[in-house]
């Protein structure tokens, strides 16, 4: 395999076993957010027999918007049959402005520069592919992976709830915190790097009249981004970025998380006291650390990593079109190699290691970004993303966004093109 620096723009054609039937592989992937139903949706296609089990009691909707940009997601996407459907309920989101403690504007960033070819909310990427699977894939939900044991012929798997099953294969698709590489690759403080930043996102009334359009605020180490992406006069979304030493807390503690969110917010400026309101009024708060996963490897023996649990990164570094072209390579290797588990897994990592690495080097800034330590490089990045955003500059930085989307050479995978 070549190194992925050298995989540019470009199909390789082969004419290995193209079978569609894999009919003999029983696989269990634990997660249904994004990749996990993506993985699904695939190897359906190819015949397998395929449970997902999820943690949640039912299929998650909401959650933030996800982008699709370049050739690569493009050629995937469509080849999953998903396409149309993905610009048929995309956010349509527009402009994003950076504005001043008064609210007056700063710098506009372009919806291309900020939301891709295409964005669309992960909860509706998710219930698309849920759609296309749930008559041939059987979906667990309220459930999770206890302990793994792994044999010559197989997997033996216990669940929280469930009764014991074996399969074939197991994917752990469960992910930044997966569970999954929690029992068989070790625990995620060996493979966890925090960027010393925190994010979180919660709903918020649409006090400002957004009709598809965001604003952001900074203060050194902090920011907040108030947008609304579907069209909802009374809805909004609010994302709050700041930086932080590690903390420690209980994610499923939600009075906890809420705390911690509160006091960062406090004391900010234009509409920080409007956004402690809804905080504090919200059922729901979504709160996690800027990290990037690294592990050693993404496979061992008969179970797999995919997207956030092998490759994650919070946000900035496009884990969901990773996620989505990771799904389609492990599910095409597998029909490759007609269903020999060992040599797809192999490629399957030869060939995703790289792309996603590559994606993950840019996620590396999202807090800096958002959040810039002091007014000096506050004003910094507001003069570079003035130049960035005007005309004779947006293409060249439209293609820069898209250089680590678009750096994999896809394989043809004709039983999953022709299906």
């Amino acid at each position: 395999m070549t190194k992925n620096t050298t995989q540019k723009n470009t199909t390789e054609n082969t004419t290995q076993n193209t079978t569609k039937n894999l009919a003999h592989l029983n696989v269990l992937i634990s997660g249904a957010s994004v990749a996990g139903p993506a993985l699904a949706l695939n190897l359906a296609r190819l015949g397998a027999r395929v449970t997902v089990v999820e943690k949640a009691p039912e299929l998650r909707g909401g959650g933030f918007a996800v982008d699709f940009r370049g050739h690569v997601h493009r050629t995937v996407l469509t080849a999953m049959g998903i396409w149309d459907e993905i610009h048929a309920r995309q956010t349509r989101m527009g402009r994003q402005t950076v504005v001043d403690a008064d609210g007056s504007p700063r710098v506009d960033l372009p919806a291309e520069l900020m939301s891709g070819d295409v964005e669309i909310f992960r909860g509706d990427l998710a219930q698309i592919m849920y759609e296309r699977t749930r008559d041939d894939v059987e979906y667990v939900f309220g459930d999770s992976i206890a302990s793994l044991t792994e044999d010559p012929q197989g997997v033996d798997v216990t669940f929280e709830k469930g009764a014991p099953r074996r399969f074939d294969l197991v994917v752990g698709a469960d992910g930044l915190h997966s569970n999954t590489r929690r029992l068989v690759f070790g625990d995620e403080s060996r493979y966890l790097r925090f960027f010393d930043h925190y994010v979180a996102g919660f709903d918020a009334p649409n006090h400002l009249g957004l009709d598809r359009t965001g604003r952001v605020y900074s203060e050194p180490g902090r920011a907040f981004v108030i947008g609304n992406y579907d069209g909802d006069p009374d809805r909004a979304g609010a994302l709050l970025v700041f930086r932080s030493e590690e903390l420690s807390y209980d994610r499923r503690d939600v009075t906890a998380v809420k705390r911690i969110v509160m006091d960062r917010l406090a004391g900010m400026g234009w509409e920080g006291p409007a956004l402690l309101k809804a905080l504090e009024e919200a059922d729901d708060v979504y709160f996690d650390a800027i990290a990037q996963i690294h592990v050693d490897r993404l496979v061992k023996g008969r179970v797999a990593l995919l997207g956030d649990a092998g490759y994650g990164a919070t946000m900035g570094g496009m884990g969901t079109g990773v996620a989505i072209v990771g799904a389609y390579v492990l599910a095409g290797e597998l029909a490759l190699a007609g269903g020999d588990f060992r040599t797809a897994f192999a490629e399957y990592e030869s060939r995703i290691r790289g792309f996603a690495k590559g994606c993950q080097k840019i996620s590396g800034n999202a807090g800096p970004f958002f959040a810039p330590p002091t007014e000096r490089r506050i004003r910094s990045r507001d003069r570079m993303y003035r130049v960035l955003s005007s005309r004779p500059l947006a293409r060249f930085f439209k293609r820069m966004t898209e250089k680590a989307a678009t750096d994999i050479r896809l394989r043809e995978y004709p039983a999953l093109l022709g299906s």
